[in-house]
């Protein structure tokens, strides 16, 4: 039982807002609790010494919620956040940041489904374009694509390195009719004008570049029909 006294309570809800639920010897928040926060937040769930910790729902002025795993008071472990502007993120956190596997779709219907380093998309992932049905996967580092990746079309892709968002080095198109195009992207670097302390501003233009084209062929057994068609 208890001993904290009716003003140590008083002072709790000035500084940590109202709170319903059962507490611990010292008289901190512990096991199941509902608490409304004094900037009007409230959350329903587990405690443990006085901290969130466990399963529960975090509720935000602003609309926005959480429903998943806490640990001394910070989202970590597997939850949904659902955004103010309709987005939502299910998946892995850790402090409070996604980090981990997770599934992130977006306002528009984009998503992203791999994994989450610090907040942002890192490692193996997948981002699908709603509106066209395209989708690019391949790895991610700091929420950019890099390194080896793939585009997919509807009824072509594109395989290839990446840097920076963009294709950039060796690659090659496949087509579903059969065939593939081989070549490079090229980013080029173009002046513009003068900018406002005059300096030459330039820009980089991504350009590709093809090589060859695989020539479609009917294939006979015991015979080989690999070609190219030089362009």
């Amino acid at each position: 039982m208890s001993d904290i006294g009716s003003d140590e309570f008083e002072d709790e809800r000035n500084k940590l807002g109202e709170y319903e639920g059962g507490r611990n010897d010292a008289g901190e928040r512990h096991g199941v609790g509902k608490a409304v926060l004094p900037n009007g937040d409230s959350y329903q769930g587990q405690y443990e010494n006085g901290k969130r910790h466990g399963e529960g729902t975090y509720k935000f002025k602003n609309g926005s919620r959480y429903v998943g795993d806490y640990y001394q008071n910070m989202k970590h472990g597997q939850g949904t956040f659902y955004y103010p502007d309709g987005s939502k993120y299910e998946g892995l956190w850790v402090e409070d940041l996604r980090h981990g596997h997770g599934v992130y779709t977006y306002p528009n219907g984009d998503t992203y489904d791999g994994e989450w380093l610090h907040h942002m998309r890192h490692g193996q992932g997948i981002y699908h374009y709603h509106e066209t049905g395209s989708k690019f996967k391949g790895l991610w580092v700091n929420g950019k694509m890099e390194s080896a990746g793939e585009y997919i079309h509807s009824k072509h892709r594109y395989k290839g390195n990446f840097i920076n968002n963009n294709p950039f080095g060796p690659g090659k198109y496949v087509f579903d009719i059969g065939c593939e195009q081989h070549g490079e992207y090229h980013h080029l670097e173009q002046d513009r004008a003068e900018g406002e302390w005059g300096e030459l501003a330039s820009t980089s233009v991504i350009k590709w570049i093809p090589k060859c084209i695989t020539g479609m062929t009917v294939w006979t057994p015991g015979k080989d029909t690999t070609g190219y068609l030089q362009i």
